[in-house]
């Protein structure tokens, strides 16, 4: 690709939300969200708790729970509202859970393979799939023996969610959205998180980043930071209003 297309795919606007209501059954949640996000853009996503951050990531990704009451949610253009949640994955979305479901008998390897035979609509090919397994466990300094278990079954907390970076990272999508992702790691958990991102940044990758620490934003290269609060985006910023919020909270804003 040459380099003034490359610039220009760079800018382009991946996803576009705009007045977006969103709640569950009566009770709505979102009370007109408006985003913008650019390919290849790390954006976070912070607030006190019950503001609707979960909400809107899993309203951006389809999650059958959540009802839209008005707005849209353009991906690459296109509008995501009205599709499940399997069509939103196969057009390049991801998203990580705060609590991954725990799976019986099904391989995390087995997930995979059958994951991105769902979203490229075509047979994996064995030898490739298994260098990729080995590359990226390698990357994440991660034991071969997690891939041959039953998919989050006994897996702690810190397992879980380094089972779900791997699983991004494999998994390649063009926009993901981590919730919560270092909630509750110890120290080495989230290096491993971080290295984890910092590769899928490194690729290309566009993140929303819904957190309430800062630990897993040190070494990342964050492009905008927005604060969400009673179901609105109230405000706006660069890297540095990670440090403001640090400082002062979220009531002391302004």
């Amino acid at each position: 690709m040459r380099r003034n297309e490359r610039i220009r795919k760079m800018a382009e606007k991946i996803l576009e939300i705009k007045d977006l209501r969103a709640g569950i059954e009566e009770e709505e949640i979102l009370h007109g969200v408006d985003l913008e996000i650019k390919a290849g853009e790390t954006h976070v996503l912070m607030g006190p708790n019950g503001a609707g951050k979960s909400t809107l990531g899993n309203v951006i990704m389809g999650n059958p729970v959540y009802a839209v009451g008005g707005g849209s949610i353009l991906f690459e253009g296109k509008e995501l509202i009205g599709l499940s949640a399997d069509k939103r994955a196969a057009a390049g979305l991801f998203m990580s859970f705060q609590n991954p479901l725990e799976v019986p008998g099904l391989s995390l390897e087995a997930f995979l393979r059958g994951a991105i035979r769902e979203r490229t609509g075509k047979p994996v090919k064995v030898f490739a799939f298994k260098k990729q397994i080995e590359e990226t466990l390698k990357l994440l300094n991660m034991d071969a023996s997690y891939v041959e278990r039953d998919l989050n079954v006994g897996f702690s907390g810190g397992e879980k969610k380094k089972a779900e970076i791997f699983q991004m990272l494999m998994l390649q999508p063009k926009f993901a959205i981590l919730d919560e992702t270092d909630s509750g790691l110890d120290v080495d958990a989230v290096r491993t998180v971080s290295k984890g991102i910092e590769i899928f940044q490194k690729n290309g990758g566009t993140l929303l980043i819904i957190t309430h620490s800062t630990r897993i934003l040190e070494a990342l290269k964050v492009d905008y930071t927005h604060v969400l609060k009673d179901g609105w985006i109230v405000k706006s910023g660069d890297a540095s209003l990670v440090d403001a919020i640090n400082e002062h909270g979220f009531e002391g804003l302004g």
